[in-house]
């Protein structure tokens, strides 16, 4: 790292931060955490673009702020779905190989698109493809320093409020402090907060908790996109993610008796918005009846287009050829985060956020299909040519008050959290279970001075307070 510059610190190695890290060159980029195991490398779903033929931005645009209940930030809109197409091609310009049908793009249709402008990379792997590329980039980055086994412990602010250090810890549990004003947060989501997710166990709210605690204002915390079709199986941890886009090739939701689940409940049927269907298995689930995604009628040639799926199920001793895979919602993306603007900045001077720990209102109270990593990508890029710059050393603020999230639960404690936030938060809610919830985060003892519960607390309270039902924030005893 070069003498006299004052490093940036990007704090999650997912899309969106190895985005900012590769586009913040030439300043010197320390790169915190491993990219192995993020949401984006999870992610079976493509970038969404306007990129066939007929298809407009604005018409993507449409179909972001209509799953968004008209929540979004219709600016943030324009620029996102305006950018999609050349970010496609920047992409494929780092080496992504997305699908192609000959010489035109190869694209799937998802729930909420009103036509098909998914683009996927190797089927239903294109979370995986696209950060391969971006590491195999950034490893030839000569300006970014990777600190793949490194955590984000705490942050320093300065006398006038700044961020002037952040304290990380390796493997080995030693810490170190490094002085910079600039710390991107780019750590994911908050869905291991819920007993039923599709995130990695990393989703765990942390950079949230962290930048709350700083005094960074939180957006829209009340709004977590439950996904329809998460594979019901057994165990803790993750739940394996049956692709929407099997949706949108043509497979169905169906109950026990074989009848379609959302046959007369919306125009769009099995391809509504995720809120919606989300809700209808979740009511079914509730009611003690079981719920399952039909692909049989794909058959053998449209299936080989999922091979993840497709080996999650066989995993799972289920033959999607034969056997229609029982599914539940589950937590899937966080709308909500730290409040920032179209530049990417916090409340709180020199703290950045990008991704899906991020709020900017892009994806109003209900986020489109696909648009997650299209965010990722657009953002990122963004945020980490406007931090290019490298700023002097000498001018850098001291530190005068470390933040630290505080103590985090014991494993029991946090089953029993992720339980009582399933049940208050789920696709469904009302005040007096939302209530109960906040009482119980108070009065039990081995949750109530954690950072998890403080953190589940604000989405508590948030929930409350928006006593009307919108987007994938459903109140059954909203008026």
């Amino acid at each position: 790292m070069s003498a006299g510059a004052s490093p940036l610190v990007v704090a999650g190695a997912g899309l969106a931060g190895l985005c900012v890290a590769l586009a913040a060159a030439p300043r010197p980029v320390l790169l915190v955490g491993g990219s192995a195991g993020s949401a984006s490398a999870l992610a079976q779903g493509g970038i969404a673009a306007a990129l066939g033929r007929g298809d407009r931005p604005a018409l993507h645009a449409e179909d972001t702020c209509a799953a968004g209940a008209g929540h979004n930030d219709v600016a943030m809109v324009s620029r996102l779905v305006d950018a999609a197409p050349d970010a496609v091609a920047w992409l494929a310009a780092q080496g992504v190989a997305f699908d192609r049908e000959g010489a035109d793009w190869a694209l799937g249709r998802e729930g909420g698109h009103g036509r098909a402008r998914i683009v996927h990379a190797g089927g239903d792997a294109s979370g995986q493809a696209i950060v391969d590329a971006m590491e195999r980039a950034v490893a030839g980055a000569a300006h970014v320093t990777r600190l793949a086994s490194d955590g984000l412990l705490a942050l320093a602010l300065s006398e006038g409020g700044a961020i002037a250090a952040v304290r990380l810890v390796g493997a080995d549990g030693a810490t170190r402090d490094i002085a910079t004003p600039d710390l991107v947060l780019a750590t994911g989501g908050i869905g291991t907060l819920f007993a039923a997710t599709t995130n990695p166990l990393s989703a765990d709210g942390n950079g949230l908790a962290l930048a709350l605690e700083a005094g960074a204002p939180g957006r829209d915390l009340e709004f977590v996109q439950f996904h329809p079709t998460a594979l019901a199986v057994p165990g803790e941890g993750p739940l394996p993610l049956l692709t929407e886009a099997l949706r949108g090739a043509g497979a169905v939701l169906r109950d026990a008796r074989g009848e379609a689940v959302m046959d007369g409940l919306h125009p769009l049927a099995d391809l509504a918005p995720r809120d919606v269907v989300a809700r209808e298995v979740w009511r079914r689930r509730q009611a003690g009846n079981d719920v399952f995604l039909d692909m049989r009628s794909l058959g053998e040639q449209g299936l080989a287009a999922f091979p993840t799926a497709v080996a999650l199920c066989r995993a799972h001793g289920i033959d999607p050829r034969r056997d229609p895979a029982p599914v539940t919602p589950a937590v899937h993306f966080h709308m909500g985060g730290i409040a920032v603007d179209a530049d990417g900045r916090s409340g709180l001077p020199g703290l950045h956020a990008v991704g899906e720990v991020a709020c900017s209102g892009v994806h109003g109270a209900n986020r489109l299909a696909s648009n997650s990593l299209l965010e990722c990508v657009v953002a990122g890029r963004a945020l980490g040519t406007r931090l290019s710059l490298p700023r002097d050393a000498r001018i850098q603020a001291a530190p005068r008050r470390w933040v630290h999230p505080g103590a985090g639960t014991n494993a029991a404690a946090l089953r029993a959290l992720r339980d009582l936030l399933w049940r208050s938060m789920g696709p469904v809610r009302d005040d007096a279970t939302l209530a109960e919830a906040e009482r119980r985060l108070r009065v039990d003892p081995s949750l109530a001075r954690t950072w998890q519960a403080r953190l589940a607390s604000r989405l508590l309270h948030a929930a409350r307070i928006r006593r009307a039902s919108l987007g994938a924030h459903h109140r059954a005893d909203s008026a």
